[in-house]
């Protein structure tokens, strides 16, 4: 099973998104969003901007 976004309304009256794994584990979680639309444009940033994303340990 494919991983999914949920975008949701959370208590603040803003929106927010998840990245949840096949198995309906969250594995990310975003900032809050003034407007639905920034939510949305949220998420396509993470799926244009993750899949070469460097990973740097920061210890």
């Amino acid at each position: 099973m494919a991983g999914k976004f949920e975008l949701y309304a959370d208590r603040s009256g803003g929106y927010r998104f998840r990245l949840k794994a096949g198995n309906g584990e969250v594995i990310a979680t975003s900032e809050s969003y003034t407007t639905k639309a920034a939510a949305k444009n949220g998420i396509e940033s993470v799926k244009t901007n993750a899949p070469g994303a460097e990973v740097v340990d920061v210890d």
